[in-house]
């Protein structure tokens, strides 16, 4: 027997069939994409999540026969959510975590309950990336579909609802929209009734593990697995990365390196500290039982995508990047480059942000350009560590996952220049995992998360600083906060462009 875990990423959906002993059986992946109508808005049909929710699991059930599936649980990354109506019907696109168009909503959350007051509620930084400030674009640019909609699912919500099961959000998910109490594990009745809205507009929250309900015969023929198959909640990508990394208690930091880079380090209470409020950092449920997680995140492997897109040669992506690391100068480039294609995330949240290449020259080449690319998000990663040391104390190993760490070149720029081990965890889908441990823990498989952690979290390999290299990206540390910075000015410009439009 196995357990099937999807978690239903920004870019693709990725299933992986574990064995007991956490053991990966099978994979699968399906990629996909949002659209973009208008400048800052992000959207995706949510049949385009569905089909690949469907693909992934039945490719997974096909690829196991040997080992049946014996409960499914369902992960995502945070923030998309899905109008819907009385009907459970969707009402319009999903509006992604991507989305900024909620720009003057976030203000106002931020002006009329206070910023302070709005970070000790949810732990989180008002920001028009979270569905609530964009729930209220929608009661003002679209009234149709606000007036319509019942509720607003999150993306498990919404699939849970698709298989006939109650649209159950989890705590660590809930925490993502920007109205959730994160003590009192409850949407924050203040926050709510300042929005005007109500607590039944949003979904119903309950515990991460919690089963959902069994498969009817219908919904399991849609996923080729049997009829009452337990569905699990799983919960927000990165407190499932952390716990597939074993990251449960304080002392353990995580990285995810993925479309957003995120270090997580686990706590008993919520890290809502002076320095955690001032860095913006995200302290929120986790998906182990009262326990929370502090993180901070920026985008990244999105720079490395959108560098691929535009220099690949027809190879293969991993030969193409191999290549050019193959290729790659031991010394630092001279260039400077931010990866803020979806704007910046710790700690200033400014959606103005944008990418910057600086230090271009004649004799730049296609290699120079992508390990600047990976020198920079370097410099982001150790900028991260140091605001998580601040809120979480001191640390000096990290436990890895995620595609970033396909990238030998970008693990050894990361540890030098963050000085810091870096440990990567020898199942590369942490996600999967943690969400694998979830739903062997539901089912009674383990008997609780730490005893889990023990038996699958292995590590494979470990990359220690290079005193050299540190020494080296010095200057180029202090470069890349200088570049940020100056830009100050164009940002300011750039939001009061975008606050016009």
């Amino acid at each position: 027997m196995s357990l099937l875990a999807v978690d239903m990423g920004s870019s693709s959906s990725k299933a992986v069939a574990f064995a007991e002993d956490g053991t990966a059986l099978a994979h699968a992946s399906q990629s996909y994409a949002g659209h973009s109508p208008q400048p800052s808005w992000c959207e995706m049909p949510p049949e385009t999540f569905w089909r690949a929710f469907v693909s992934v699991t039945q490719t997974i059930s096909a690829q196991v026969t040997n080992n049946p599936i014996e409960v499914l649980a369902i992960s995502s990354h945070g923030e998309t959510f899905f109008p819907v109506d009385s009907a459970n019907r969707v009402i319009g696109d999903a509006i992604l975590n991507a989305d900024n168009r909620a720009l003057a909503e976030s203000t106002f959350l931020k002006d009329a309950v206070g910023r302070r007051k709005v970070f000790e509620i949810t732990g989180l930084a008002p920001h028009p990336m979270y569905p609530l400030p964009k729930i209220l674009w929608l009661r003002k640019h679209s009234p149709e579909i606000f007036q319509a909609a019942k509720c607003f699912f999150s993306l498990p919500g919404f699939l849970l609802s698709c298989l006939g099961l109650p649209p159950y959000v989890d705590y660590s998910l809930a925490s993502r929209y920007l109205g959730f109490d994160i003590r009192n594990h409850e949407w924050s009745a203040e926050i709510l009734s300042t929005c005007n809205l109500s607590a039944e507009q949003l979904p119903r929250a309950v515990p991460a593990g919690t089963i959902a309900g069994e498969l009817s015969t219908t919904a399991a023929k849609h996923l080729s697995l049997r009829p009452g198959t337990p569905v699990v909640l799983g919960g927000h990508d990165q407190p499932c990365a952390a716990l597939g990394s074993g990251v449960l208690q304080a002392g353990r930091v995580s990285a995810s390196l993925g479309t957003y880079e995120c270090l997580l380090a686990a706590s008993n209470a919520p890290a809502l500290t002076d320095s955690s409020f001032t860095a913006n950092l995200n302290s929120y449920c986790h998906v182990v039982p009262d326990r929370y997680v502090t993180l901070a995140y920026f985008p990244s492997g999105i720079m490395v995508d959108w560098f691929t897109r535009l220099i690949h040669s027809g190879e293969e992506d991993a030969s193409f990047l191999a290549n050019l690391e193959a290729q790659s100068s031991t010394s630092p480039t001279g260039l400077c480059i931010t990866p803020h294609l979806l704007g910046t995330s710790n700690p200033d949240f400014d959606p103005a942000a944008a990418g910057v290449i600086a230090g271009i020259r004649p004799g730049t080449t296609r290699t120079d350009l992508y390990k600047g690319i990976l020198e920079g998000i370097a410099c982001e990663f150790a900028t991260m560590a140091e605001l998580l040391q601040q809120a979480a104390g001191p640390f000096n190993d990290v436990y890895v996952s995620g595609g970033g760490g396909r990238s030998q070149l970008g693990l050894k720029l990361r540890a030098s220049i963050a000085n810091r081990k870096l440990h990567l965890v020898q199942c590369q889908e942490a996600v999967c995992l943690g969400t694998a441990i979830l739903a062997g823990v539901a089912i009674g498989k383990y008997q609780n998360h730490c005893q889990a952690v023990e038996q699958v979290v292995r590590t494979s390999q470990t990359v220690v600083p290079d005193p050299a290299l540190t020494k080296q990206y010095e200057s180029q540390k202090k470069r890349y906060h200088l570049l940020y910075s100056s830009l100050a000015p164009f940002r300011s410009d750039q939001r009061k462009v975008e606050e016009e439009s």
